[in-house]
């Protein structure tokens, strides 16, 4: 059960981790209450419950954003309350948040941006692909990827697909300016693979393997997946290229 949560609903998890915190809270400040005269501020009962929530949220097996997440909600709730911010905000903050990372909660991804260095390491790579090639992104984000290859590859057809309806609109605008780039509101579950020559994703490590199931099914033989750092469970990557970023990211190739 645990397992189901923490890959299908980490959100779920990282709530479940935030209500056990502000529990444990309130039943110390009542301990306190009844030993001594020192009561900890508003801030320091913030802070505590965030360090906690964290720790719960990593001992629950949440990824790392989630135990930022975790950590920051309580003290961000109470320092915009301070704030008196007017309520509407809180509606349209939701929103917008919702409309970024619709795919978080529908389908465990994140939204992941490929850095620069990712995207000329992946425009290299695939040069040694005939000019006109076909491309598709599954969950294009802002839509970099694709900008970039529709300048290095005039000739070649590039798709990009995408369900965060913010990022969809945001990525379609800017793909709008090139005439071999086209982006599209469809979930990447629902997209052939059998047009393209190439198949590159940013996901989470969540459907890497439904992920391979559908491209075994769909892609064909000599047609190339390229993975941004996450693997495919049990089957080794035919190349890697490693980028040196940051963030340790890779890409991970494997050929039908």
């Amino acid at each position: 059960m645990l397992e189901l949560l923490r890959t299908r609903y980490p959100a779920l998890l990282a709530l479940f981790a935030q209500i056990l915190a502000v529990l444990a809270i309130a039943l110390a400040l009542w301990g306190l209450a009844g030993l001594g005269s020192w009561r900890p501020t508003l801030w320091q009962a913030a802070m505590a419950q965030g360090v906690l929530a964290a720790t719960l949220g990593q001992w629950l097996g949440l990824k790392r954003w989630w135990l930022l997440l975790n950590l920051l909600f309580m003290p961000a709730l109470l320092a915009v309350q301070a704030r008196q911010w007017p309520a509407w905000w809180f509606l349209a903050a939701f929103l917008v948040l919702l409309l970024v990372n619709w795919n978080s909660f529908r389908e465990q991804v994140p939204l992941y941006l490929s850095g620069a260095r990712t995207r000329q390491q992946l425009s290299r790579r695939l040069a040694q692909l005939p000019n006109n090639f076909t491309f598709v992104d599954l969950g294009c984000g802002l839509g970099g990827t694709l900008v970039q290859l529709a300048r290095d590859y005039p000739a070649a057809r590039l798709v990009g697909v995408e369900t965060a309806p913010l990022v969809f609109v945001l990525a379609w605008l800017r793909c709008l300016l090139y005439g071999n780039c086209q982006v599209r509101y469809r979930s990447l579950w629902r997209e052939d693979l059998a047009a393209y020559d190439a198949v590159y994703c940013f996901l989470s490590p969540a459907p890497m393997a439904e992920l391979w199931a559908k491209v075994r099914r769909e892609m064909r033989p000599g047609s190339l997946l390229i993975s941004n750092s996450f693997e495919v469970p049990g089957v080794a990557a035919q190349e890697v290229i490693e980028l040196n970023d940051w963030r340790g990211s890779r890409l991970l190739l494997w050929r039908l």
